[in-house]
């Protein structure tokens, strides 16, 4: 499992967890399927990734990372 950050054409960040990263960007970009709130922020750009060993740990660190203001997900990607 893959947890990511994009950020989008307006540089807000939108966090997700995938099992299929390349795939997921695509979505984002190019598909009906990407999120709602990046589909009228397109273009987006990959910006962050971690892994996990399986869904719910994923669901974890993407739920810790959501918490963070954008400062602190800024700092996160700094590091």
């Amino acid at each position: 499992w893959h947890i990511y950050i994009v950020r989008c054409k307006d540089d807000s960040l939108y966090t997700g967890i995938t099992t299929d990263l390349l795939r997921r960007l695509d979505e984002h970009n190019n598909s009906p399927r990407g999120a709602v709130y990046t589909r009228t922020r397109r273009p987006v750009t990959l910006v962050y990734t971690d892994t996990a060993t399986d869904r719910s740990a994923a669901s974890r660190r993407e739920r810790e990372i959501k918490r963070l203001s954008k400062l602190g997900k800024e700092q996160l990607l700094r590091a």
